[in-house]
């Protein structure tokens, strides 16, 4: 999983990307492609 600063450009990557927010932390997350994964926020 990739720490990025903007998700925005990941999420148009792949269609299956969904944008998830857990806490305070942002994922994109694809169980489709993991190598899609990413993370943002601390």
């Amino acid at each position: 999983m990739k720490n990025r600063s903007s998700l925005r450009c990941l999420k148009v990557r792949h269609p299956d990307n969904k944008v998830v927010r857990r806490g305070k932390r942002v994922y994109v997350i694809n169980k489709m492609n993991r190598k899609y994964n990413a993370r943002q926020g601390g």
